[in-house]
């Protein structure tokens, strides 16, 4: 599957995703509109991660601009208080956002995009650690297929046909599930929850380094640039995008944290990153900082 990722991220300021082949977009920042101006009639799906004003701020103006009968669709965590208000909020505002569909999503959910790809929902760690509550999420992409199981392989095509009618598609098939594309928004690192991803978006809001040595990941709960490189470095990852880095860092020191990194874990994959205060375009066909 051919990713077009544009995107812009920087802590606290804003982040936004947009994935032109599924016509979605990852949270809606400040700017999402003007970043992405036409190109953001094409959204049909929209995945809030939490409720930060950082991940959401440019929310209102991107459904003020796009909204028609039944889309865009706004997913968003299902006990997130902030999102019943906005929505009665923008209708009272603009009369004619009529159309946007509000949907909460609750954790592990599947939204099917089309029918062979879908969006499931997982629980992070971000806002609070083991609240019974749905505020903060990270999502999967998923690509479908079916493949004939081993025991029908050599039978004849209208043969396998009269199987499926008399005993069903999954009788003769199995499901094999391809997890295209995976978004962290904020969260500490989960080795178990992006094992897997053919590309990983993943926050790495601090570089960890000496000016760094105060941090408390777990208290702010993002995650460290150390902690991702050396998560990915231990797991299946295709390809890794490194977002939500602090403004405090210049491009040097983070490209050359990046490098010294992978160097030091041996990180052969290719890694994107997106500057602070950057929008970037087609970010999986820049040249990896580690290339």
């Amino acid at each position: 599957m051919k990713l077009t990722i544009n995107g812009y991220s920087t802590a606290l300021f804003a982040t936004w995703f947009f994935v032109d082949e599924l016509a979605l977009l990852f949270d809606a920042g400040d700017g999402i509109a003007s970043g992405l101006t036409q190109k953001a009639r094409k959204v049909k799906n929209v995945f809030i991660s939490h409720a930060d004003r950082d991940h959401l701020a440019g929310l209102l103006a991107f459904n003020q601009l796009n909204a028609r009968p039944g889309a865009p669709t706004i997913h968003y965590p299902k006990d997130c208080g902030s999102f019943p208000a906005l929505e009665s909020f923008s209708k009272k505002f603009d009369p004619h956002v009529s159309g946007t569909i509000w949907s909460p999503i609750k954790e592990y959910e599947e939204i099917s995009l089309r029918g062979d790809v879908y969006v499931q929902a997982f629980p992070n760690e971000h806002i609070q650690v083991g609240h019974p509550d749905t505020k903060s999420l990270s999502y999967k992409v998923f690509e479908t297929r079916r493949k004939l199981k081993p025991e029908f392989t050599g039978l004849a095509g209208l043969e396998i046909k009269k199987i499926i009618e008399e005993h069903g598609r999954d009788f003769t098939t199995d499901l094999l599930k391809t997890n295209r594309l995976s978004y962290s928004g904020d969260t500490p690192i989960n080795y178990e929850l992006w094992d897997g991803s053919e590309v990983l978006i993943h926050e790495a809001t601090f570089l960890g380094g000496p000016e760094d040595a105060k941090i408390e990941t777990h208290g702010n709960r993002h995650s460290l640039l150390e902690d991702v490189i050396k998560m990915v470095s231990e797991i299946k990852v295709g390809k890794l995008i490194l977002s939500h880095f602090s403004s405090r860092y210049s491009p040097e020191q983070i490209d050359g944290r990046i490098r010294k990194l992978c160097k030091e874990f041996k990180l052969t994959i290719p890694v994107y990153r997106l500057l602070p205060g950057e929008i970037h375009r087609d970010i999986l066909r820049e040249n990896p900082v580690n290339g």
